[in-house]
């Protein structure tokens, strides 16, 4: 892009046009330091051979010429301390609309995300949630940047899993034990009561349950149908046999072993799962996508280096692959954490866990924290409708501004231009918005969502903070109702978008 995402991202090419050096600026902790900080000089002294403080100083003489800055001071050994100027502010605060921080995007880019893709040998965990959290929100993010994004859930529907799955139904419906290597709980029980295949019935069930989610699946791969026609595809591989299976030649193209293909007879003689991939990952992009995204469990994580070699033994460029991982989810209740095997019937399903929690604080604890760290949720304290509930406190700046307007007389002005000089918290309220298009570019980038509740948590203590020190309605207002009426609009809006990129919805009322 030839013109920067943000209003901040200008000002950091303007200040890096002086410095002829790149700029980031950093919010202090202590305002007493500025409203932003770089430490620019530094980094332009190395290259200069000349001490920072000189070429601090020299930065600043100019700088403060800049129409967003107001002053300068040097810090230290060379770090530049900005205060920006309340027009710069006003400015900054007009530009944010409907759309504020996306659509940066190179356009007509298509990207794949495949998530959840549980095998349907029973209801949707909250592991497996975790998963289409995580997915879903990289979808989002993705969408609201630009790109064309669709997303997929992969099964099995045939296999030893869901032999097994099947038995364990069949033995229900006769009257039997379910196998000891079956499934047990009492959904099996449930879906034995109803005839035929088991298979589509869970299904539907689990498509039901991910559309309460918010999760719409554009469509849904089954293997069976992915493996027609697999038998051509090996053959066009490096393949070789041994011991009575079919390998490929994985390790020619980077994979650290050969992999089987089709097991040997006395094995069953049947594709494996690397089979499959191949077939798969050769299907996503013969399609046309740009990029082919996985959300896989930790459990997984040696599939990335596979997908990999697939590409390259297909002749598809490996960075068209993406693969993220996600550790595990614990529960805690009362302060005892609830187990968690499907296979045993002791599991915590996804709708058990919505019907207690609800549907936004779910999609809201299973993504406000790190793919890479396994995530323990306090279910009383999800289930708690209080400030000490983060989501609850996030919504409730929403609705708290959408009854201000409601409040607001009918066409009552709204103009971001200040009417006097701004308070602190009126400042850090604007700067904490210009930081939006930043969070979610590089939330984008960096696959990583979790970034996106951590920016709303302290947004809503901006809001707070301003909220609990000044009015913003004409009656106690005055002159400057206009410009507050303009802050929190754009905080609303901010504050919307912010929970509708993991999927949480923004109440009018609470």
């Amino acid at each position: 892009m030839t013109v920067p995402a943000s209003p901040l991202e200008r000002l950091e090419a303007s200040l890096g046009a002086l410095a002829e050096n790149e700029v980031a600026l950093e919010r202090p902790r202590d305002p007493t330091h500025g409203d932003y900080a770089t430490n620019v000089a530094l980094q332009a002294a190395r290259g200069l051979g000349r001490p920072p403080r000189e070429v601090a100083e020299e930065i600043a003489a100019r700088a403060v010429d800049l129409p967003e800055i107001e002053r300068v001071e040097v810090a230290g050994p060379g770090f530049l301390n900005l205060w920006v100027t309340d027009a710069f502010l006003g400015e900054l605060l007009g530009e944010i609309g409907a759309g504020y921080g996306g659509g940066w995007a190179e356009p007509g880019q298509r990207i794949q995300v495949e998530m959840v893709s549980a095998n349907p040998t029973g209801p949707i965990t909250v592991a497996s949630a975790r998963n289409g959290a995580l997915g879903d929100s990289v979808a989002r993010l993705l969408e609201f940047s630009g790109y064309e994004v669709e997303r997929e859930y992969y099964y099995n529907d045939a296999g030893a899993q869901m032999d097994r799955f099947r038995s364990s139904v069949d033995a229900v419906r006769r009257g039997e034990s379910v196998p000891p290597d079956g499934y047990q709980g009492a959904y099996i029980a449930e879906i034995a009561a109803e005839p035929g295949d088991p298979v589509p019935r869970m299904l539907e069930q689990i498509e039901a349950t991910l559309e309460r989610f918010r999760i719409h699946f554009d469509s849904w791969a089954k293997q069976s149908e992915l493996e027609v026609g697999l038998d051509e595809l090996l053959a066009g591989l490096s393949t070789y046999e041994s011991d009575g299976a079919l390998y490929v030649r994985s390790t020619e193209f980077g994979d650290d072993k050969d992999r089987v293909l089709v097991r040997s007879a006395d094995k069953g003689g049947l594709p494996t799962y690397e089979a499959a991939d191949i077939a798969y990952l050769r299907n996503k992009l013969e399609r046309g996508y740009d990029r082919a995204i996985y959300v896989l469990g930790a459990d997984h994580h040696g599939l990335a280096q596979w997908f990999a070699t697939i590409a390259r033994m297909l002749g598809y460029d490996p960075a068209r692959i993406e693969v993220l991982f996600y550790q595990l989810v614990h529960l805690t209740s009362g302060g005892e954490r609830k187990k968690m095997a499907k296979r045993k019937g002791d599991v915590v399903f996804l709708d058990d866990f919505m019907d207690e929690v609800g549907v936004d604080f779910a999609r809201w604890f299973l993504v406000d924290r790190g793919h890479d760290q396994t995530i323990e949720i306090d279910v009383d304290l999800a289930a708690e409708r209080s400030r000490k509930n983060p989501v609850y406190y996030v919504q409730y700046v929403h609705a708290r501004i959408s009854g201000i307007v409601r409040e607001a007389s009918e066409g009552a002005e709204v103009d971001p231009a200040p009417r006097k000089p701004l308070a602190p918290e009126e400042r850090a309220l604007v700067m904490r918005l210009a930081e939006f298009p930043v969070v979610v570019r590089e939330a984008t980038e960096r696959r990583g969502p979790h970034a996106i509740p951590v920016y709303a948590i302290r947004l809503a203590d901006d809001f707070h903070r301003f909220y609990h020190e000044h009015v913003v309605l004409a009656s106690k207002g005055g002159d400057h109702e206009s410009f507050r009426l303009a802050l929190i609009g754009a905080t609303r809006e901010v504050v919307a978008r912010s929970l509708d990129l993991v999927g949480v919805e923004a109440p009018e009322r609470m």
